[in-house]
């Protein structure tokens, strides 16, 4: 039978470093909880790697750009106006106006799809351990999902080690014990 362990951690130092101690033991399925975001916490979850999120900016202003300035061609391709002496009707400086606004706007918009997707926002369907109204407050928290036998009693030990204030696992829903550890 599967079940999850969830571990309370009072401080931020305490959290980090056993992020850290389930990288090196190849834990994957977790859940790392916080009151508010910290970025200790992101560059320990992406071992020091920036986020995903820039390359869909990137991604979002290289498309906004040539789709702006593809706009701006095209219109005045389509219906040009008079054109006295000679001048082209395709001119860069008038269209970098749009092409910077269409850039910044849709680089925008993948900035925050990409927030969304990755943050996993709206969090509907978050299992209910990791709801407690401590990691909305003061508490740091860390839930390992689908864990059995070994690795159970790894994730247990781990969580202690590293300065748990609290640890509790479960096989469902209605049968959680508590193990409490207590800080030196």
């Amino acid at each position: 039978m599967s079940s999850h362990v969830k571990g309370v951690f009072n401080h931020l130092d305490s959290l980090i470093t056993a992020i850290d101690r389930l990288r090196k033991a190849d834990f994957d399925d977790y859940t790392v909880l916080s009151p508010l975001p910290r970025h200790e916490i992101e560059e320990a979850i992406y071992d020091n790697e920036p986020s995903p999120v820039r390359w869909w900016t990137l991604t979002g202003a290289l498309v906004g750009g040539t789709g702006g300035f593809t706009l701006a061609s095209l219109t005045s391709a389509v219906w040009p106006m008079a054109l006295p002496a000679g001048k082209p009707m395709i001119s860069i400086p008038p269209f970098v106006v749009i092409t910077f606004e269409s850039t910044v706007l849709i680089a925008g918009l993948a900035t925050l799809a990409a927030i969304i997707y990755h943050c996993r926002l709206p969090a509907m369907d978050l299992p209910i351990e990791c709801e407690d109204p401590r990691y909305s407050s003061d508490r740091f928290g860390l839930v390992f999902h689908d864990l059995e036998g070994a690795r159970k009693e790894e994730a247990i030990k781990l969580l202690h080690d590293s300065g748990a204030e609290e640890v509790s696992c479960a096989d469902d829903e209605d049968d959680a014990t508590e193990l409490v550890h207590e800080e030196a």
